[in-house]
């Protein structure tokens, strides 16, 4: 690659976001926040610009997972370090934080991207098989994680035991795994566009997809950093409305979605709906497969008591938006009505957060 190819915003932004980060100016006052804000959002398009370079060189079902796994990973690692931080105070930050990433995808990103979609083209197709496949997984993750405990009786509360964190543990890791050779090896076709990849026009070189994928690991650790070097000033933002702290997890991660977020609302700008779908759906597999075994493991090590259960109101708006999404995603086809649907679904949960 020509040096001249590096200056462009894909990469000035992560810099100078990084040197930001270490100078230590955040939550020092209103402007210096504003400027973090704003080196976040260049990340992020950043890093979706980096995703969708690395997707184009390994392509489909390929580009989506790495997308959807990074920044898992990297959600995961702030929660995690959060949990340690604020120790028992923290209980119910991994179960509000993935309930708020779940309500968002599954409502907020896939809502958009269809919405979108849908004014623009009408109708947009998918493949059915793609969109049950990524359900079943997610839908028995869902419940055995966020639900069942509410219902078993070894521990009183919302809690699993050890015993029983290892074992739902264990079922997740086992969901995701088999799910990823489905998606990669045995029925890959189910998750590959219909058009046979419109991205073919364009196919970087093996140089410029390795450099992609390092940005594009940074551009989602420091999204995280920032996110995480902002949570105070977020949190004062939420005491001065008078709304609930669990308000926080919510914009915590819809930060952490953001690149994600862009990349499927572009392409389903472009009429690539099985991409978005397939980031979506993906992200929110990844997030509750992959997050709740870390959780578990931190919270058996350093003794922290884990809330996994919902409360019935989020049970009941949680069931409310999977058997939306199911109703959207079976015919395989989309319009308007079931973006607006699911956009409500959102409105209608974040309303609730604040004002429970």
């Amino acid at each position: 690659m020509k040096i001249k190819e590096f200056i462009h915003y894909t990469y000035i932004f992560p810099v100078l976001a990084v040197i930001y980060y270490f100078v230590g100016l955040m939550g020092t006052g209103v402007i210096f926040d504003i400027i973090a804000g704003i080196l976040l959002t260049g990340s992020v398009l950043s890093a979706v610009h980096h995703a969708e370079v690395v997707a184009h060189k390994v392509g489909e079902p390929y580009g989506t997972i790495i997308l959807a796994l990074c920044i898992t990973i990297i959600e995961v690692a702030l929660i995690v370090s959060l949990m340690v931080a604020g120790g028992k105070q923290a209980i119910t930050l991994a179960r509000d934080t993935i309930f708020a990433a779940v309500m968002i995808i599954l409502n907020g990103i896939i809502g958009i991207c269809i919405l979108v979609g849908g004014v623009k083209y009408f109708e947009q197709y998918f493949a059915r098989t793609s969109a049950t496949t990524y359900l079943i997984s997610i839908v028995s993750i869902l419940v055995i994680t966020l639900v069942l405990p509410n219902y078993t009786s070894s521990i009183n509360g919302p809690y699993y035991n050890n015993a029983q964190l290892i074992f739902v543990s264990i079922a997740c890791l086992v969901i995701y795994g088999v799910f990823l050779m489905v998606q990669t090896v045995r029925h890959r076709s189910y998750f590959v566009p219909a058009d046979g990849n419109a991205e073919e026009h364009y196919t970087p070189n093996k140089t410029q997809a390795i450099i992609s994928f390092a940005f594009l690991v940074i551009c989602l650790i420091i999204v995280v950093m920032l996110a995480k070097g902002l949570s105070g000033s977020i949190e004062d933002m939420v005491q001065s409305m008078g709304a609930p702290k669990s308000l926080v997890g919510v914009i915590i991660a819809a930060v952490i979605l953001l690149p994600e977020g862009v990349a499927a609302i572009r392409a389903a700008r472009n009429n690539q709906i099985q991409s978005s779908l397939n980031l979506a759906l993906g992200s929110a597999l990844a997030s509750i497969g992959l997050s709740i075994p870390a959780i578990s493991a931190v919270s058996i090590m350093y003794d922290i008591p884990l809330v996994l259960g919902l409360e019935k109101k989020d049970i009941i708006l949680l069931t409310l938006s999977v058997f939306i999404v199911m109703l959207s995603l079976s015919r395989g086809k989309t319009n308007v009505l079931y973006g607006t649907v699911l956009l409500v679904n959102l409105a209608a949960y974040i309303f609730t957060v604040i004002v429970p």
